[in-house]
C-alpha cells in the first residue's frame, strides 16, 4: 500500500468511487481510495439503481442530469458496462395539490434544458401499461433518467479512475486520523499509515463512525428500505421497450421493468431506524430481515394502483439500510476547523447525485470552489442545532416523506420547537404560526383572534393571504414589529478587525457609529455573503446576515484567516433582536430612547448602543421593508422585557406584529434580493445588482479580480422584479422565465404585493432584456402569465419613507 497520497477517500460506495475518479479526472491522480470491505458492500450493492432529474432544488436537479449523462463517459473511458437503461421518468398525480406539483416541475424543466412534459393518462398508459388510471388526474413525463447497474456503474468509475492514475485498497480497515500541524492527515490503517493532504469521508454507513474519528458528529442515521422483485408479469411480454420507470405520489410508490418482471418500492410512514448508535463495524453485503405485515397495508396500495404486480407473485424482497441527512439531501464539502477534511454523505440517491457529487467537491478541493451554487447539499446548512436526537427525530420524518409533497407554505412538525426564543410563548399567544430556521422558531404569520393558528398546505392561495395582507398593510400605514432574532449574528472584535474585514467584504468598512451593506464575495467573483456591518468602534464590528447560512459563513471566516489580534464568534446565541418598522416608527421607539432619533441625529444606516427602555441594546436605523425603520438588539435576559415595552409603548399607534410571509412581500415591492432565494453562489454583484456595494478602489479583497473583470465586460444577466398579469397563484421559485418562446431565465422567489395589488415574480433574464417595462412570460401552475419588468421600487421609488 501506498505510503502516502494526496487525497486519501475513505469509502468505497458509488459515491467514494465518482470522487475518486473527479479528482484524477481534474488532475489529482496521487489519490487512493480505502475500503474496509470489497466495493460496493454498504448500501450501494443492494440499491436498487434509479436515477432520474427530479428534485425540488434546480441545482442538484441539474448535477443529477450531470451524473446520468456522464455514464456513457465512463463506460467509454473504463470499458465497463453500467448497465444502463435510459427509459426516462414517470410521475402520477391522483390529487389537485400534486398535480399542480406536475406542473411545476414542467415549468421548472424548460430553463434547465430537460425535455419534459405535461401528459393524458392515456399517453401514461403507453409508457407503463400497468398502471390503472382510474386512481389519477395527471401525469408527468422526463426524457432524462431509468436505471443502472449499481455495481457494473461504480467499478466503471473505479476502472476509469485508475487508468487515470488513482490507486484502490480493498479490504483496508481505517483505525485512526491524526492531523499534522501542517493541516495534512496521516490515516492509520490495519495496513500501515498513509500521510495524505486531504482526506475525504465517503463512508456512507459509516459516516458517522469516520466523523467521529476527528471529533464530530455528523447529522446522518440510516433508514431500512424495502422493496419487492416480482414474478414475470404477462402484461409486459411481448413489448419492444421497457416501462417507464414510474413514481406515485398517492400511493408513496416507486416502480420500474426488471427483467420479465418489476421492482416496487415505498418509503412508508413508520419507517424503522437501523443502528442508531453505531454501525456494525464487520456489515458487509448483507441485507437486513423482511418485514411484510408491517409493510403489508403500503403495498397494497401499490397492487391497486397498480393491479397487474398484485396477481404476480413476489420474487424476492430486498431490505437493507440507506443513509439519510435530516432534511434528505447529501451532506457534502469541507468541516469548519478541520483543514482538509471533507465529507461527501448521506446520498441516498446515489446512482442520481453521485457524480455531481464528486465533480463539485474535486472542484471544491482543487480550486476552492465548487463551481457552482451547492448551498442545498452543503455540510454548513446544518448546525450545533443538529444534535443525535434532532437527527433521530428527523430523518425518519424526512423518509416517510420522500414521495410525499412538500409544499411551499408547509412546515413539518418533528423534532420542534428545539431552539426558543424568550418572546416565542408570547408570539404563539399573539396568534403566530411559526416556522424553524437553522432550528430556531420564527413567526411566519399571526392568526387574528378567533381564527385558528393554522395554514391548508398549498401552492395556491392559503387562508393566510388575507392575514399577510392585513400585516403588510399595518406596516405601510403605521407601525409593525417583527422578531429577527432568527437573522444570522456575529461580532469581530481586535486591533486587526478592521483591515481583515476590509480584505473579507468587497464592501467599504463603515466608520464608527455607520452600518454599510456588504456582499462577500468567492474567488470566482460570485456572492457568498450579503450582510450588514455595523462599527461599534474601531476595534469592534457587528455583522448581521441570514440565520439559515449561519454555518456557511462562520466557516467562510474561518477559512479567511483571522489573524491572531481579531476575535470571530457567533452572537446567535448571545443577541436578540426586534425589527420596528412604518412611518410611526420613530415616533415608538423615540419613547423608550433618551437621545435624539430625529432625521437629523440618526440618519439611515447610522447605529449607536443605547438604552432602549430597560434593555441596554444595540439600535440602529435600518431595516428590509423599505420603510422608515430600527433593528433593537440586545441579550436575552433583557429581550422579554423589551418586547413587552415596545408592546405597551405602540398601543395607540397602530402597533401590530408582522412575519416572515409579510416580510416577503414587503420587501418585493421595494426591490430588494434575499440571500439563499434570490443572491446564492451562482450569482454575481453585477447580476445581483449589489455591484452598487463593492468599493471598486480597494487594493484587496476576495473576488477582487474576478468582480473587475465582469465590470470591464458587463454581466450576462440581471435579477429584476416582474408583475405578473392575471395570476392566481404566487410563482414558486425556478419556474422558467419565457421570451418569443425561448426560457431566457427562472425565477427565484415571489410574493403577492398587498400594498399594490399585484403577484410579483424576481429573477434572472439576460441583461439585454432587462429593461424597464420588457415582457416576458412566466408558467405559473400550468398557467401562462404575462410579466412585466418594474426597474424601480413599486413603493417609494425615491426613497423618501425609507429615509423618514
Amino acid at each position: 500500500m501506498k505510503s502516502s497520497a494526496r487525497a486519501v477517500i475513505i469509502g468505497g460506495g458509488v459515491v467514494g468511487a465518482s470522487v475518486l475518479y473527479h479528482l484524477a479526472k481534474i488532475g489529482w491522480t496521487d489519490v487512493l481510495m480505502v475500503e474496509k470491505s470489497e466495493l460496493t458492500s454498504g448500501s450501494t450493492w443492494h440499491a436498487a439503481g434509479g436515477m432520474h432529474t427530479f428534485n425540488g432544488e434546480a441545482n442538484i436537479s441539474r448535477l443529477q442530469k450531470y451524473t446520468i449523462d456522464l455514464y456513457r463517459e465512463i463506460e467509454a473511458l473504463s470499458g465497463q458496462s453500467c448497465g444502463l437503461h435510459p427509459n426516462g421518468g414517470l410521475m402520477l398525480a391522483a390529487t389537485e395539490g400534486e398535480l399542480d406539483s406536475l406542473k411545476l416541475i414542467c415549468s421548472r424543466a424548460r430553463y434547465l434544458g430537460m425535455e419534459t412534459g405535461m401528459i393524458s393518462l392515456a399517453e401514461a398508459a403507453l409508457l407503463n401499461p400497468l398502471i390503472d388510471t382510474s386512481h389519477f388526474i395527471g401525469a408527468l413525463w422526463r426524457a432524462d433518467g431509468g436505471h443502472c447497474d449499481p455495481s457494473g456503474t461504480t467499478h466503471a468509475y473505479v476502472k476509469a479512475a485508475r487508468k487515470l492514475g488513482a490507486s484502490v485498497e480493498r479490504f483496508t480497515r481505517v483505525l485512526s486520523l491524526a492531523q499534522r500541524a501542517d493541516g495534512s492527515w496521516d490515516v492509520h490503517t490495519d495496513k500501515g499509515v498513509v500521510h495524505a493532504e486531504h482526506v475525504v469521508n465517503c463512508a456512507g454507513l459509516w459516516a458517522r463512525e469516520v466523523g467521529r474519528l476527528v471529533g464530530i458528529e455528523l447529522p446522518v442515521l440510516a433508514m431500512e428500505h424495502h422493496y419487492l422483485l416480482t414474478e414475470d408479469i404477462p402484461e409486459l411480454k411481448g413489448r419492444d421497450r421497457e416501462i417507464v420507470n414510474t413514481t406515485d405520489y398517492a400511493g408513496e410508490i416507486y416502480m420500474r421493468q426488471e427483467r420479465g418482471g418489476a421492482l416496487i418500492g415505498t418509503y412508508e410512514p413508520h419507517g424503522v431506524v437501523w443502528s442508531p448508535v453505531q454501525t456494525p463495524p464487520d456489515f458487509s453485503m448483507q441485507l437486513l430481515p423482511d418485514d411484510f405485515e408491517r409493510l403489508a397495508p403500503y403495498f397494497e396500495v401499490g397492487f391497486r394502483h397498480f393491479p397487474a404486480l398484485g396477481r404476480a407473485g413476489i420474487k424476492k424482497a430486498i431490505n437493507g439500510p440507506f443513509t439519510f441527512a435530516p432534511d434528505g439531501n447529501p451532506l457534502v464539502g469541507p468541516v469548519r476547523g478541520l483543514r482538509n477534511y471533507w465529507v461527501a454523505c448521506a446520498v441516498m440517491a446515489g446512482f442520481s447525485q453521485g457524480g455531481g457529487i464528486g465533480l463539485v467537491l474535486s472542484r471544491w478541493m482543487a480550486h476552492g470552489d465548487p463551481g457552482q451554487d451547492i448551498l442545498s447539499m452543503d455540510v454548513a446548512r446544518f448546525g450545533a442545532f443538529a444534535t443525535p436526537k434532532y437527527t433521530s427525530i428527523k430523518v425518519p420524518e424526512n423518509y416517510a416523506r420522500r414521495f410525499r409533497l412538500a409544499y411551499p407554505n408547509e412546515e413539518l412538525p418533528a423534532a420542534r420547537p428545539v431552539r426558543r426564543s424568550p418572546i416565542h410563548d408570547r408570539l404563539v399567544a399573539a396568534g403566530a404560526v411559526m416556522g424553524a430556521n437553522f432550528g430556531l422558531e420564527h413567526a411566519l404569520w399571526f392568526a387574528p383572534s378567533g381564527t385558528a393558528p393554522a395554514e391548508t398546505p398549498t401552492y395556491r392561495r392559503s387562508e393566510a393571504f388575507p392575514v399577510v395582507r392585513a400585516e403588510c398593510r399595518a406596516v405601510r400605514a403605521a407601525v409593525g414589529l417583527y422578531e429577527t432574532t432568527n437573522y444570522g449574528k456575529y461580532e469581530v472584535t481586535g486591533r486587526g478587525a478592521r483591515a481583515w474585514l476590509d480584505r473579507v467584504f468587497a464592501s467599504r468598512i463603515p466608520r464608527p457609529g455607520r452600518l454599510g451593506l456588504a456582499p462577500m464575495l468567492n474567488p470566482a467573483g460570485r456572492i457568498v455573503g450579503d450582510l450588514s456591518i455595523a462599527c461599534l468602534a474601531e476595534d469592534r464590528f457587528f455583522i448581521v446576515g441570514s440565520g439559515f447560512a449561519e454555518e456557511f459563513h462562520l466557516r467562510w471566516f474561518w477559512e479567511s484567516a483571522p489573524p491572531p489580534d481579531v476575535c470571530v464568534r457567533s452572537a446567535a446565541s448571545t443577541l436578540a433582536g426586534l425589527s420596528i418598522a412604518g412611518p410611526r416608527s420613530r415616533e415608538l421607539v423615540q419613547r423608550l430612547v433618551r437621545g435624539d432619533l430625529s432625521a437629523a441625529s440618526f440618519k439611515l444606516f447610522d447605529v449607536r448602543e443605547t438604552a432602549v427602555g430597560f434593555a441596554p441594546a444595540i439600535l440602529t436605523r435600518a431595516g428590509f421593508t423599505g420603510e422608515l425603520g430600527y433593528e433593537v438588539w440586545t441579550t436575552p435576559d433583557y429581550f422579554a422585557t423589551l418586547y413587552d415595552e415596545l408592546r405597551d409603548a405602540g398601543g395607540d399607534l397602530g402597533l401590530a406584529h408582522f412575519g416572515g410571509r409579510a416580510l416577503s412581500s414587503l420587501r418585493l415591492e421595494k426591490g430588494y434580493g434575499s440571500f439563499n432565494k434570490d443572491f446564492r453562489p451562482d450569482y454575481t454583484p453585477a447580476e445581483t445588482g449589489l455591484d452598487r456595494f463593492v468599493d471598486f478602489g480597494k487594493a484587496e479583497f476576495a473576488g477582487r479580480a474576478a468582480a473587475l473583470a465582469e465590470r470591464e465586460s458587463g454581466p450576462r444577466r440581471r435579477f429584476v422584479v416582474m408583475e405578473l398579469a392575471d395570476a392566481e397563484a404566487e410563482v414558486i421559485g425556478y419556474e422558467s422565465i419565457v421570451k418569443d418562446g425561448v426560457a431566457v431565465g427562472y425565477v427565484t422567489s415571489g410574493a403577492y404585493g398587498h400594498c399594490i395589488d399585484k403577484s410579483l415574480a424576481a429573477g434572472y433574464v439576460p441583461a439585454a432584456l432587462a429593461r424597464d417595462g420588457e415582457v416576458f412570460e412566466i408558467d405559473v401552475l400550468g398557467e401562462v402569465r404575462r410579466a412585466t419588468v418594474r426597474l424601480a421600487p413599486l413603493i417609494d421609488p425615491a426613497g423618501l419613507r425609507l429615509r423618514g
